[in-house]
């Protein structure tokens, strides 16, 4: 099957393009769209966390659940929203904490393509939403597809850091080797949870200590 995918992750991933799964995958995402559903983000975008950062270059994997559901905020980064939008409430904890781990302004936008292109994985576990239906595409097969793009990084890649905020990002990464990268966990930056351990987690500035003691050039946060 062609997947309009950036070529390294669609050499990565061949396989999982033609399993049984991801063709009832594709229709069933195909036929949502053709049927006229508000769904997101844009097709356009589905793959837009691969698309901005290509498979040599992930230096750090931030995994999420799902797409925003609501008018204009999804585009295939997990926790962004374009430009000109208000930052979602996880988002602003996130900036919190970047500023006070790393002594750096909170940005005043929510686009964090910007983290993508410096090696970036904004992965969310299910890639398309639909409209006002939190988790509507769950259990369709995005998250057997987004298992497998961790394990890939996890048999190919070494010295890459995992930010795993919240239960469900910790299981999603369950088999990637402590000793060969790094990991680190906290809980979600919700507003329910992040005043529970998400904020003083120092996970910005341990990401980029890891990244400049294995000769790689810091994060932009």
């Amino acid at each position: 099957m062609d997947v309009k995918i950036e070529e390294s992750w669609k050499r990565v991933l061949a396989d999982e393009f033609d399993k049984e799964y991801f063709v009832r995958l594709t229709d069933f995402v195909r036929g949502e769209y053709l049927a006229g559903k508000k769904i997101y983000p844009a097709a356009k975008n589905i793959f837009n966390a691969f698309n901005l950062c290509p498979f040599d270059s992930v230096r750090v994997v931030i995994i999420g659940q799902d797409p925003y559901h609501e008018p204009g905020q999804a585009m295939g980064l997990c926790f962004s929203v374009p430009d000109g939008l208000t930052p979602p409430p996880s988002l602003v904890n996130i900036y919190k904490e970047i500023e006070s781990d790393l002594g750096r302004p909170s940005p005043t936008h929510g686009d964090l393509t910007a983290w993508a292109k410096q090696g970036v994985l904004l992965l969310n576990s299910t890639l398309t939403v639909a409209a006002h239906l939190a988790a509507s595409h769950a259990g369709r097969g995005w998250e057997q597809f987004t298992d497998a793009v961790i394990r890939a990084l996890a048999t190919r890649r070494d010295g890459v850091v995992y930010m795993l905020w919240g239960s469900y990002a910790q299981r999603k990464a369950e088999f990637v080797d402590a000793s060969k990268n790094l990991i680190l966990k906290s809980v979600h930056p919700s507003p329910l949870s992040a005043h529970r351990g998400f904020f003083g987690n120092h996970h910005f500035s341990r990401a980029n200590e890891y990244i400049a003691a294995h000769g790689g050039t810091p994060i932009e946060w």
